[in-house]
């Protein structure tokens, strides 16, 4: 059967957080770094954090603080004082904004070439409630036909209640909808337990070789991906 629903993660595929901020944050509180090199330690702190026994011990909050301490660690930056002031000024920004403002310029070209090809998307994410102010922000909302923020919900991710309240809302149908995330113990495992077609693991920096899943590391390869599956010959290219 087809795919004609794709469910898609916020956080980690659709937008991350803004390093610029989070450097210029952590600079003012005293220490040394780089919003590249932040960005070049998100995915392996992301890979790190994703373990069984972390994600079955934490819930997304708690996970969200953890994984910027982790991004601190690969970019080579010691936690001290300063950098617990730098953070705990970027999560009162988060409660009011969301810091995951950073979008790749890949996004919204891929957005309109699954759009075209009659695809419904809905974001499936676990977020803190200002998601969907985020994404009209972002200019993201135009391509989304739903935003299931876990907080507005009362579930999250890996718990599969909140893929079904995602295909009730969207009238979906589990066989023929697919879920893309970048965390295999939230993402993979979720969807599974929710009895979708498939999960899609978002891993750009190629760290899940032998994972039993589908990976893809950009959108264009999601939407190859999703076009070999429905047998799209001639759309096989992000315009």
């Amino acid at each position: 059967m087809a795919i004609d629903t794709v469910f898609l993660d916020a956080g980690g595929v659709l937008c991350h957080p803004s390093w610029t901020r989070v450097a210029e944050a952590l600079v003012r509180h005293g220490a040394t770094v780089t919003a590249a090199a932040l960005s070049q330690a998100e995915q392996r702190a992301t890979h790190e954090l994703d373990q069984a026994s972390v994600i079955g011990s934490t819930d997304d909050r708690s996970r969200g603080w953890l994984y910027f301490n982790l991004v601190l660690q690969h970019a080579g930056v010691p936690r001290n004082a300063g950098t617990d002031a730098a953070l705990a000024e970027l999560r009162e920004y988060h409660k009011a904004e969301n810091l995951w403002e950073h979008v790749e310029p890949d996004v919204v070209p891929a957005l309109a070439a699954l759009r075209a090809r009659d695809l419904r998307l809905v974001v499936v994410s676990n977020a803190n409630g200002r998601l969907r102010r985020l994404f009209d922000r972002l200019e993201l909302t135009r391509w989304i036909g739903h935003v299931l923020d876990s907080h507005e919900w009362g579930v999250e991710k890996p718990d599969p209640r909140l893929f079904h309240l995602a295909l009730e809302q969207a009238a979906a149908d589990p066989a023929r909808t697919v879920h893309v995330g970048d965390l295999y113990h939230v993402d993979v495992i979720g969807a599974r337990r929710a009895g979708l077609r498939d999960a899609v693991l978002f891993d750009m920096a190629d760290l899940y070789d032998g994972v039993d899943c589908p990976r893809v590391r950009s959108f264009a390869g999601l939407v190859e991906w999703i076009d070999k599956i429905n047998g799209n010959q001639t759309l096989n290219r992000v315009p």
